[in-house]
């Protein structure tokens, strides 16, 4: 039985443009360059939460002049 409780580890392509406000396009352009770790399961692409959330504090860090977020 399902536990609505457990949060997703992997997000679809939708859900990652969703989630994260990065545009499909430029997602995928990060996925193609190797910025973005994905996996793949069959067929379909999946991005880790943990690495979205990592691709996003490394680019804030970034932006704020290599200071920790």
């Amino acid at each position: 039985m399902f536990d609505a409780r457990i949060s997703k580890i992997n997000l679809s392509v939708p859900e990652a443009v969703s989630a994260s406000g990065i545009g499909r396009t430029t997602l995928f352009s990060l996925i193609k360059s190797g910025e973005l770790e994905t996996i793949k399961i069959g067929r379909r692409r999946y991005i880790p939460v943990g690495a979205l959330n990592d691709y996003l504090d490394q680019l804030r860090a970034q932006q704020n002049g290599g200071a920790a977020a």
